[in-house]
C-alpha cells in the first residue's frame, strides 16, 4: 500500500471552486492579524542600517559623503553623517589644493613653512578621519560633532542634510 501524498486530500470535501474566507489558501492554517511565520524577516526599508551608513559616509571622505547624503535620504542620521563628511573632508580638500597652489609660487623658507603647515593639516585630517570611523562604529550611527571643528562644521552639515529630500 502506498502512502498518500502530502497536503490536503484531493477535493478536501469542498466544492471545486471554493475560496476560503479572507483570502487564505486552502490547506493552510488560518492567520491571525499580526501573525508572522517563524523565521520571517521583514524587508529593510532604507536599504542601509544607521551604523553601516555612518561608517560608509566617512570611508572615502567627501566622495562617500556625497553618495550617502543621497543614498540615506530617508534616514536623517545617515544624511547628517554624509553632509558632515562632505563639509569637513571637502573643505580640507579645498584648503589643501589652495595651499599647494600658493606654495608653488612661494620660494625659500616661506614655501618650506607652508609645506610644514600642509603636513600638519594632513596629519590632523587623518586623525579626524580615524576618529569619525571609530565614533560612527561605536555609536551605532548616532550623530556626533567632529572634535575641534565640530561647532563650525555642524551647522553647515545640518543645513545641507535638511536641504536633501
Amino acid at each position: 500500500m502506498q502512502n498518500p501524498p502530502p497536503g490536503p486530500p484531493p477535493g478536501g470535501g469542498q466544492p471545486p471552486n471554493y475560496q476560503p474566507p479572507s483570502g487564505q489558501q486552502p490547506g493552510y492554517p488560518p492567520q491571525q492579524p499580526g501573525y508572522q511565520q517563524p523565521g520571517y524577516q521583514p524587508a529593510a526599508t532604507g536599504g542601509v542600517d544607521k551604523k553601516t551608513g555612518a561608517i560608509l559616509a566617512y570611508l572615502l571622505g567627501w566622495v562617500t559623503g556625497v553618495i550617502f547624503l543621497f543614498v540615506g535620504k530617508n534616514d536623517p542620521d545617515i544624511k547628517f553623517h554624509g553632509a558632515q563628511s562632505l563639509v569637513f573632508f571637502g573643505g580640507m580638500t579645498v584648503i589643501f589644493w589652495a595651499l599647494r597652489i600658493i606654495g608653488a609660487f612661494l620660494p625659500g623658507v616661506i614655501g618650506v613653512l607652508l609645506g610644514l603647515v600642509i603636513f600638519v593639516l594632513g596629519i590632523f585630517t587623518f586623525v579626524v578621519w580615524i576618529m569619525c570611523l571609530v565614533r560612527a562604529a561605536s555609536g551605532n550611527g548616532a550623530r556626533f560633532q567632529i572634535p575641534l571643528v565640530g561647532s563650525f562644521v555642524t551647522p553647515y552639515a545640518e543645513q545641507i542634510a535638511n536641504a536633501v529630500s
